[in-house]
C-alpha cells in the first residue's frame, strides 16, 4: 500500500529512478488519452460553473479591485507594470496575464475577479486528480478512478466564508500551485533525459518571479529532496565513486535545476530593474522568538480550515460539515507519515509533495506569518489532495486479499464513499447560499451624481469604489496613521498632483479592518477645513475646493527596487488581506485579535513611537502626541485602532445612530440638495 507498484523494479532498471519511465503506449493507450480529453473539458466546465457560484457568497473588496486595475493597465499597454508598488508578491508572470486576457473579454468589472477566481481554483482541481492519477495502471483503471475520487473529494468542497476567501477567491498562492503541479507531472511522466532539469528550472524560475513562496513548496523541496536521494546513492551504492555518481546523475541534474531557477528569477528580477519595472513591498519576515511562539498556536486552526475542517465557534450543519472534513486532513497526514516512514521506496513526486507540506506548515507556524489567514498554506490542499490519493492507492490496485483484510477494505470503501456522499452535499448547501455584493457598493455612483470623481480614502474603501464606478470616480488610498500614499497594490502617479486633482476624502465608519477609516484628526492636520460635509450612510464626504495631492505628506523612499525582491520575501505572503474580521493592522500586516500584544520582530519600535500600516516607524510633525483609542468595552489589546487623535485637540466624534439613521438623513439631504457646513 502507498507505493507506485513498479518503484522498486524501476530502480532496479534505472539507478536514476527519478522520472516516470517513459514506456511508449501502444495505440489503445494513446486512444484512451484523446478520449478522455472531452472528459476533463465536460469536467471543468461543470466545476468552473460551481466555483464560480461558490465565490460569489464571499463579496470582493480592494484587493480584488487592485489585481483588477493591474491587470488593466497591464492589457493597456504597460507590460512591466511601471510605476506599480505590488504587494510582497507581483503575481506578474502568472494570474495577473491571467486577468489581462480575462478583462480584454469581460471589461473592468468586479464580477471579472470572481471568474478569475474559479478559473483558478478549476485548473487547481484538475491539475490535482491528473497528478493523483499519474503513474496509475491504464490497462484496468480501477485505480485511477479511486484516486480520482480521493483527491477530488478532498479539494471538492472549500469551507464556506473563509475556506472559500483563501481557495475561491482571493489572488494568492492557490494560483501558484498550478504551475508547481504542471511540473510535478512534468518529473513523474517523463524519462529520465537531460532536458527534464532544464525544462523544470524554467517552470521553477517562472513560478519564482510570481511568488516566492515557491521556495518554500517547489525549490527547497526539490532540491532537499534530490539531495538526500544522491548521497543515499553514493552511501548505498557500491562499486567506484564515479560509478555511483553516475547512477544518481539525474537526482543530481534535477538539484543543480534548482539552483540554475533560483539565479535565472534573481536574473529576470534584475533585468526588470534595469527596465524600470514594478516595485515589490518587503514587509517584515522572522522567526517567531521562543517566549513568543506561544502565540502561533492559533495558526493551526487555519490548517484545519484549508481543508475545511475548522469547527471553532460553528453550530448545525456548519459544525457537522467541519468534522466530517476532518476526514481529509487525517487522510492528508496519514500519507505524509507513510512517506516519513517509507521515504525512499516512493517516487520522487511523493517524496516532494510530503516535503513542501511538511516545510509550508512549518513555516506558517514558526514564523509571522502566522499571524496571517488560512491563504498562507492554501498551497498543502492541491499538494496533500494529490498525496493523499497516490499512497492510499497503489498504481496497479491492490492484490486479492484473504479474510479480515477483505472486510476492512469493503468497509474502508463504505465509509470512503459516505464521507464522499456528504462533501458532495455539503457543497451543494454551500452553493445555495445568497450572493455577497462587492465592499461599497453604490457609493461610487453617488460620488458621481454629486460630481465627485477624484479623491482619497482607505484602503478598502478605495479602489474597490474605482472599481465600481468603472473607473468614472477614482478613489487613491491613504495610509490611515500617516495620510501618506499607501502603494501597496498602487500606482505612484495616481499622486502626482501634476496629472491629477483630488478634493475629497471618504470616511468610513463601519466597524472591522475591511471598512473602518476615520483620521479626522490627521485630515484636518494636513488639508485644514473642508468647505461641505456629507453624509450618505456610514460614509462621510469632506470636500474642499483644492487639490489635496499637494498637501500629502512625504512618502518615504520605497521599500524595494523595481522588480526586485530579496530573502525579506521569502515570507509565505501575498495580498494585504489577513483573516476577515479578525484582523488588526500592525507592524508588517495585521495582529490577530485577541492575542496580548504584537509578537516583536528583530527591530521592535521604540516606546512611544507609532507605525504606519506598513510597519514602517513615523513621527508626526510638530511632536504631535498619537495614541489608540479602543473601543467601547474592548481591551486595549483587542482594539480596532478605530481611531487616532490628536491628545492635544478635542476628538471629533463619531456621528450618532448608526447607519440606518444615516441613511435616513443622507435620503433627506439628497432630496433637499443640502449639505452640512463646519
Amino acid at each position: 500500500m502507498g507505493l507506485r507498484a513498479n518503484a522498486e523494479t524501476q530502480t532496479v532498471r534505472n539507478p536514476a529512478g527519478s522520472a516516470g519511465s517513459g514506456e511508449r503506449d501502444n495505440g489503445s493507450g494513446a486512444r484512451r488519452r484523446w478520449a478522455a480529453v472531452p472528459v476533463y473539458l465536460l469536467a471543468g466546465a461543470v466545476l468552473f460553473v460551481a466555483y464560480l457560484r461558490l465565490s460569489e457568497t464571499y463579496g470582493l473588496n480592494s484587493d480584488s479591485a487592485n489585481v483588477l486595475l493591474m491587470g488593466w493597465d497591464l492589457l493597456h499597454g504597460n507590460l512591466l507594470l511601471h510605476g506599480w508598488y505590488m504587494s510582497d508578491v507581483s503575481f506578474f508572470p502568472t494570474e495577473l496575464p491571467q486577468y489581462a486576457l480575462l478583462e480584454s473579454f469581460l471589461g473592468l468589472h468586479m464580477q471579472t475577479a470572481h471568474v478569475a477566481a474559479a478559473m483558478t481554483y478549476t485548473l487547481v482541481f484538475l491539475f490535482a486528480v491528473l497528478l493523483a492519477r499519474s503513474g496509475s495502471d491504464p490497462k484496468t483503471g480501477r485505480a485511477a478512478w479511486i484516486r480520482t475520487l480521493i483527491a477530488a473529494g478532498i479539494m471538492l468542497a472549500p469551507q464556506f466564508g473563509l475556506g472559500v476567501f483563501a481557495l475561491d477567491l482571493s489572488v494568492g498562492h492557490i494560483g501558484t500551485s498550478v504551475p508547481l503541479l504542471l511540473t510535478w507531472l512534468l518529473l513523474d511522466k517523463m524519462p529520465a533525459r537531460w532536458y527534464v532539469p532544464v525544462l523544470t528550472a524554467v517552470l521553477l524560475a517562472w513560478v519564482l518571479v510570481a511568488d516566492p513562496i515557491a521556495y518554500v513548496v517547489g525549490v527547497g523541496p526539490l532540491g532537499v529532496v534530490c539531495a538526500a536521494r544522491v548521497l543515499r546513492g553514493l552511501v548505498k551504492g557500491t562499486g567506484r565513486w564515479t560509478g555511483r555518481l553516475a547512477a544518481v546523475w539525474f537526482d543530481l541534474a534535477l538539484g543543480a535545476s534548482t539552483v540554475a531557477a533560483t539565479v535565472l528569477a534573481w536574473a529576470a528580477n534584475n533585468v526588470l530593474t534595469a527596465v524600470g519595472g514594478y516595485t515589490v513591498n518587503r514587509p517584515p519576515f522572522y522567526i517567531t522568538p521562543w517566549q513568543y511562539m506561544h502565540n502561533n498556536v492559533p495558526a493551526a486552526w487555519k490548517v484545519l480550515q484549508i481543508f475545511g475542517a475548522n469547527y471553532a465557534g460553528l453550530g448545525g450543519i456548519w459544525l457537522a460539515l467541519a468534522f466530517l472534513h476532518m476526514a481529509s486532513v487525517l487522510v492528508v497526514a496519514w500519507a505524509v507519515a507513510r512517506v516519513a516512514r517509507r521515504f525512499f521506496r516512493v517516487s520522487l513526486v511523493d517524496q516532494v509533495l510530503a516535503a513542501a507540506i511538511v516545510l509550508n506548515v512549518v513555516m506558517y507556524m514558526l514564523t509571522n506569518a502566522a499571524n496571517e489567514a488560512a491563504h498562507e498554506v492554501a498551497v498543502i490542499v492541491p499538494f496533500g489532495a494529490a498525496l493523499a490519493a497516490r499512497v492510499l492507492v497503489p498504481a496497479r490496485g491492490a492484490e486479492p486479499a484473504p479474510g479480515r483484510a477483505r472486510w476492512a477494505r469493503l468497509a474502508a470503501v463504505v465509509a470512503g464513499a459516505a464521507v464522499l456522499a456528504g462533501y458532495t452535499a455539503g457543497f451543494g448547501y454551500e452553493l445555495t447560499q445568497p450572493r455577497q455584493p462587492p465592499a461599497n457598493t453604490g457609493l461610487a455612483s453617488w460620488l458621481f451624481d454629486h460630481h465627485l470623481t477624484y479623491g482619497l480614502s482607505g484602503y478598502w474603501t478605495s479602489s474597490s469604489v474605482t472599481v465600481n464606478g468603472g473607473q468614472r470616480v477614482k478613489v487613491r488610498a491613504l495610509m490611515q496613521y500617516t495620510l501618506k500614499p499607501d502603494l501597496w497594490m498602487a500606482k505612484a502617479d495616481w499622486y502626482d498632483p501634476k496629472l491629477h486633482s483630488a478634493n475629497f476624502v471618504i470616511l468610513d465608519s463601519q466597524p472591522g479592518n475591511f471598512s473602518h477609516w476615520e483620521p479626522y484628526q490627521l485630515v484636518k492636520r494636513y488639508f485644514g477645513t473642508p468647505a461641505k460635509i456629507y453624509h450618505t450612510g456610514p460614509y462621510t464626504i469632506m470636500v474642499w475646493n483644492r487639490n489635496l495631492l499637494t498637501a500629502l505628506p512625504d512618502d518615504d523612499p520605497p521599500r524595494a527596487a523595481p522588480g526586485q525582491f530579496d530573502v525579506g520575501q521569502l515570507r509565505p505572503g501575498g495580498l494585504r488581506t489577513g483573516e476577515p474580521a479578525l484582523r488588526d493592522h500592525y507592524q508588517g500586516g495585521h495582529r490577530q485579535r485577541g492575542q496580548r500584544r504584537e509578537q516583536p520582530g528583530p527591530e521592535r519600535p521604540p516606546r512611544g513611537g507609532q507605525q504606519d500600516d506598513h510597519g514602517q516607524q513615523v513621527h508626526l510633525d510638530e511632536g504631535a502626541h498619537v495614541r489608540v483609542q479602543a473601543a467601547p468595552g474592548a481591551r486595549r489589546d483587542d482594539a480596532d485602532l478605530h481611531q487616532v487623535e490628536d491628545e492635544r485637540q478635542p476628538f471629533v466624534p463619531r456621528r450618532a445612530g448608526g447607519p440606518q439613521a444615516e441613511q435616513g438623513r443622507d435620503r433627506e439631504e439628497d432630496e433637499d440638495g443640502q449639505f452640512q457646513e463646519p
